[in-house]
């Protein structure tokens, strides 16, 4: 991380005495809530004896926060707050009763999750700005220590204002991951619904399973006839997989019924069921990177948004630049980068067998995703 002279901090933020912290991200997308978890796990480790609040938009952000024990409100405003009025400002008048010792805002850029910040009550605020004096902020971090990828951001920005050498980031290898924390049981009874999805024949033997998630917003999606040539080619170099569909929220398939597909409004089950293959496959959205935090080695495919900035962040995840390229290319691509998994059947059983927190791809692949054209 470089260093950064200007605009340096007073002081830093003191690693004690902080026990009340609000996340300020009003936000309904579910990936961009997802990103916000290696936050929270940061926090965590700097304020172990705190407990953290997150002003959210939607209800995803209850579903997602869960199992953190270090979580005591998500504060869901309703979407399109401006329709809704009395609710928004009930819920933002509720929120200001309380004083924290610290807000954050992470967000680079978003107007609304600054006047939020601002608007409730703190001892210290938290958030990027180049304008130090007049951002309204008590600890404001200079934009260029954000760097690209979305969820070390925040990470960044609470790292620098934290660290004793004001104005330099201490470099680490370690960033906390994209985690919705699912439980042993989510896990085995996303184990129980995946094996109901497969025919008997796919239960018995113990092929790869790969999940497959073909929907996405505007260009980013790509179309029906993409997606029947880069299976149709995954097949042909792969026939011993057995593909799944998980099945977008407005519950009909992209793929033409042409596998079996798991359904749940409940993005837990999904991220339950998605745990348990082998190998997700995804359009760059909000369910690559639950699949991601939900701890299976993905491949994200990308067409229109920045890799660098919204690629699968986790151990054994990579992104897959599908311009110029054709569907068989892609195909080829993904089979022969996770040969590890995609390969001959495993002796001993599958991943499917016994739920695990351990992700069996490694970074070991990461020179041969270079090659590839791929990148983690």
């Amino acid at each position: 991380m470089k260093k950064t002279t200007a605009h340096a901090l007073p002081q830093p933020l003191p690693r004690r005495g902080i026990y009340r912290i609000l996340v300020c991200r009003p936000n309904h997308r579910l990936g961009n809530t997802i990103l916000l978890t290696p936050l929270i796990q940061e926090l965590e480790q700097l304020y172990p004896g705190a407990e953290i609040d997150v002003l959210a938009e939607g209800d995803i952000a209850e579903e997602v926060f869960s199992h953190f024990f270090s979580i005591k409100n998500v504060f869901c405003l309703p979407r399109r707050g401006f329709k809704h009025p009395v609710a928004f400002l009930s819920l933002l008048h509720s929120v200001r009763q309380t004083y924290y010792d610290l807000i954050i805002d992470p967000c680079l850029g978003s107007g609304f999750s600054r006047a939020m910040t601002l608007h409730m009550r703190g001892r210290f605020t938290l958030g990027f700005s180049d304008d130090r004096r007049g951002s309204g902020l008590t600890h404001a971090v200079p934009t260029d220590v954000a760097g690209k990828h979305m969820a070390r951001r925040a990470i960044h920005l609470v790292r620098w204002a934290c660290t004793e050498h004001t104005g330099q980031v201490q470099a680490s290898a370690s960033y906390p991951s994209l985690d919705i924390r699912l439980s042993s049981e989510e896990r085995v009874q996303g184990l129980a619904a995946l094996r109901q999805v497969l025919d008997e024949g796919e239960r018995a033997a113990d092929h790869p399973v790969v999940g497959i998630f073909a929907n996405a917003t505007g260009a980013k999606r790509y179309s029906s006839e993409w997606w029947a040539q880069f299976i149709q080619s995954f097949k042909s170099n792969c026939a011993a997989s057995s593909i799944v569909e998980l099945i977008p929220a407005h519950g009909h398939s992209m793929l033409g019924e042409t596998c079996g597909g798991y359904y749940s409004s409940d993005i837990r089950r999904m991220g339950a069921v998605m745990a348990n293959v082998d190998l997700m496959i995804s359009a760059d959205c909000g369910v690559m990177h639950l699949a991601v935090a939900s701890k299976v080695p993905t491949v994200g495919l990308f067409s229109v948004t920045d890799a660098s900035v919204y690629a699968p962040y986790g151990s054994g995840c990579c992104s897959l630049l599908t311009t110029g390229r054709s569907p068989q290319d892609a195909a080829s691509q993904v089979v022969l980068s996770f040969a590890s998994i995609l390969g001959s059947p495993r002796q001993g059983g599958s991943r499917r067998d016994a739920p695990s927190n351990e992700l069996g791809a490694g970074a070991h692949r990461q020179s041969h995703f270079d090659q590839l054209g791929l990148s983690i």
